[in-house]
């Protein structure tokens, strides 16, 4: 019998090719397995897997439906012709203006021969000593000040994330998180034979029952949340219910990796402030600065930085020691905080174009944030309209991406604001309009 991974090798390769359309409805799973000569079971699987690699999205009552197909060609715009590049609002990886000119005076001494020699040595999870104090003042608030012993680096902030789950949660373990959350999260859970539990979740963020409700069921090895700036909603859980859900873990016992990876954009205090020997918190510089050369952060508890190194050595995941060279000097002479506060600005301005072209839709999203979330108007469901934005040149992420229970997607898409040009960016929300009101 063919492994369910070749079966779904099978039907990824039919989406490949076009003999499975965008939004076109899979068989039940009963009839692919009679079809197949599989079990029940191993047709389950298959479909699992296609879910988990973004090919497919199931709907509660309706079935499985082929998601929009890889942008192959361009069609002409419903509001307005597309006469620019394709735009990708899938990437979000803010830029400001002059920023390479900002980034370079700091790499020339680096490239000194007897410079060179040092940075190009292997780093270890531990980083070097100013690194870890360069981390430790860029990550520091008015209310949380991590102590440069706490700093562990990876290669970035993905990395940062696998490495403290692999230290937390072994195989079988479960895990609690939001229910729309990072979609790299589902594939690290995948990879570590962890399972993700979808946790109760409101306009404040994760609702503290729920996380006891969810462990009361079967132990709970770890949270993943991001309270800051949520990818792909924007929510930012408030003071007062931070402080509920620290109640809740620290009765529980429960360790929380914090993702903040948005909150240079933000003002909100770390929910580490408030459960500090129970959190991990990752952040990094690919949003900050730049992807290409980046460093990610991880700021553990005093009595596990052992045991999580080892997970990044393990793991292969440490930062290369040029990139903490460089993150080192971008950190001291004041070229991080001028990125910082000029992609604020920038964020800023991009989210006044959602509210101007988008008002009247509900769109879900922060004055802060690179990232807005779209619940679509019917009949769009995520899949057609992802695929009717791609006949425009429009790259979205539909809203089933970023859902952890397959069986609960809903009709929305995320918007990236960061990557795109701002007048490409303005032209593809005016075009998205045009095509999600022809819809309605």
């Amino acid at each position: 019998m063919d492994d369910y991974r070749h079966l779904a090798d099978r039907v990824a390769d039919d989406i490949a090719a076009g003999r499975l359309r965008p939004g076109e409805r899979l068989p039940p799973q009963r009839v692919f397995a009679r079809r197949r000569g599989i079990a029940g079971s191993t047709a389950g699987r298959v479909y699992g897997e296609l879910v988990r690699r973004g090919l497919v999205v199931g709907e509660v009552g309706r079935g499985t439906f082929v998601r929009a197909a890889p942008v192959r060609s361009y069609g002409r715009a419903l509001v307005e012709a597309a006469t620019g590049a394709p735009v990708n609002l899938e990437l979000n990886y803010p830029s400001a203006p002059g920023q390479s000119e900002l980034l370079a005076p700091a790499l020339a001494p680096l490239l000194r021969p007897d410079v060179l020699t040092e940075a190009l040595r292997p780093a270890a999870a531990v980083g070097t000593v100013p690194a870890r104090e360069a981390a430790a003042a860029l990550l520091a608030t008015a209310d949380w000040h991590p102590g440069p012993d706490r700093l562990l680096f990876t290669g970035n902030a993905r990395q940062a994330i696998a490495a403290a789950l692999a230290s937390l949660v072994r195989r079988g373990g479960r895990v609690g998180v939001e229910p729309l959350t990072y979609p790299l999260v589902k594939e690290v859970a995948a990879r570590l034979g962890v399972t993700l539990v979808p946790l109760a979740a409101d306009e404040r963020g994760p609702i503290p029952e729920s996380i006891a409700a969810a462990h009361r069921t079967a132990r709970l090895s770890a949270l993943y949340l991001q309270p800051t700036l949520h990818n792909p909603t924007s929510v930012t859980t408030d003071e007062p219910r931070r402080r509920e859900l620290a109640g809740v873990v620290t009765d529980l016992g429960i360790p929380v990796v914090e993702d903040r990876i948005w909150s240079f954009l933000s003002d909100a205090e770390p929910f580490a402030s408030h459960a500090p020997d129970l959190t991990y918190v990752v952040d990094g510089l690919s949003k900050r600065v730049a992807p290409g050369l980046t460093v990610g952060f991880l700021v553990v508890p005093p009595q596990r930085v052992e045991a999580v190194a080892a997970a990044i050595r393990s793991g292969g995941w440490s930062a290369g020691r040029f990139a903490l060279e460089a993150a080192v000097r971008w950190c001291g002479d004041g070229t991080v905080a001028r990125l910082v506060a000029a992609k604020r600005e920038d964020a800023a301005r991009r989210q006044r174009l959602v509210a101007r072209h988008l008002d009247g839709f509900a769109v879900r999203s922060d004055p802060h944030a690179y990232h807005a979330w779209w619940e679509l108007p019917a009949p769009w469901r995520a899949d057609t309209f992802t695929a009717a934005a791609a006949e425009h040149g429009i790259a979205l992420t539909p809203g089933p991406a970023f859902a952890v229970d397959p069986a609960r997607t809903p009709d929305a898409v995320r918007l990236g604001l960061a990557s795109a040009a701002v007048a490409d960016l303005e032209r593809a929300l005016r075009t998205l309009a045009g095509v999600a009101a022809a819809g309605r």
